[in-house]
């Protein structure tokens, strides 16, 4: 009989090992919360790091095993456009750089449809599970953001 490990098992076990190796404890780094809805299809929007001006979002991709940096991480960014539709226009793609860190720079998001304004990431790494979370900017022209990635279970 196989019995299946949850991640929250998984990153216990993980964390377990790490602390008896004497490196950093998972628990340092927290996986970034999942946000399944969002418009992402199966085409991956395309590089390009400036879709438009108003907003910069700033931030870093790390490991949950020891909150190492994770380069050349696809962080794909989807928004609406000032009509509340997801246009290819208003999406773009950028990997990031040795640190883990990424710059994207486009219209300040809008809400619409009584949702707050928002941002839609979608995070691809080798060897992690795909993260799908969202970025709130409350009015603010610039933000930062901190995406912390699971590994793939084998």
């Amino acid at each position: 009989m196989r019995t299946a490990i949850t991640s929250s098992v998984f990153l216990a076990v993980l964390a377990l090992f790490a602390s008896a190796a004497g490196t950093a404890p998972a628990q340092a780094c927290k996986p970034t919360p999942e946000d399944a809805f969002g418009p992402f299809g199966r085409v991956s929007p395309p590089l390009r790091a400036k879709i438009g001006t108003g907003h910069v979002l700033t931030g870093i991709v790390l490991s949950v095993l020891d909150c190492k940096p994770i380069r050349g991480a696809r962080v794909e960014f989807m928004q609406a456009n000032r009509r509340g539709v997801y246009t290819r226009a208003t999406s773009g793609s950028v990997l990031t750089n040795a640190a883990g860190r990424f710059r994207f720079e486009g219209p300040r998001p809008v809400s619409y449809e009584g949702r707050p304004a928002h941002i839609h990431i979608r995070v691809v790494a080798k060897g992690y599970e795909p993260l799908f979370t969202r970025y709130e900017p409350h009015g603010a022209r610039r933000g930062s953001v901190r995406l912390v990635l699971v590994p793939q279970q084998v």
